[in-house]
């Protein structure tokens, strides 16, 4: 009779895994989000993004590389893992940018807050999509090279930046 007074989350689920399949399409981006649902409509989230990869010879490569990480919570109108949510994440980027009409090689650190909404929808027991998109600002700390292997500096500096960050097209295993 007691454990009926105290609420408890025995049978729910608590944990989620995720990668992001439109990060996988921005040149190979791999992505993984870790999540715990803490109430009925609160959830922490951490998430990591790494991208290498270089396409195409030497002077004329187009990349995309970073690191990044992120920490934040997201509300749950309805309920943890379904429907609509809003979130909130700090995150940090170590990135490098070669863009295919263009030599310039862009290189440096961001620092930031992103706000980001969705929906989830249930495919089963375990496994949702998530669909969403994001913003992000903060402090970018940069520098341009004049090719991506040259190392000859033509810009440097510090900036403030507003950006779209992230479109979602999310597969998620609740467990």
């Amino acid at each position: 009779m007691t454990g009926s007074l105290v609420p408890g989350r025995a049978n729910a689920q608590s944990f989620s895994l995720s990668t992001n399949l439109a990060d996988c399409a921005n040149l190979g981006t791999l992505n993984l989000e870790a999540a715990y649902g803490m109430s009925r409509h609160w959830s922490l989230s951490a998430s990591v993004k790494y991208n290498p990869f270089e396409y195409g010879d030497e002077d004329a490569a187009l990349q995309s590389k970073q690191r990044s990480v992120s920490v934040g919570a997201r509300y749950w109108p309805w309920h943890v893992y379904s429907g609509w949510w809003a979130s909130g994440d700090l995150r940090y980027q170590e990135y490098r940018t070669v863009a295919p009409s263009s030599p310039l090689t862009t290189q440096g650190d961001r620092y930031g807050y992103a706000l980001r909404a969705g929906y989830s929808y249930m495919l089963g027991a375990h496994f949702n999509l998530d669909f969403g998109a994001g913003i992000w600002t903060g402090y970018d700390v940069y520098s341009v090279y004049e090719c991506p292997h040259c190392g000859r500096k033509t810009a440097d500096g510090a900036k403030s930046f507003f950006k779209m960050s992230d479109i979602i097209v999310a597969l998620s295993f609740i467990f």
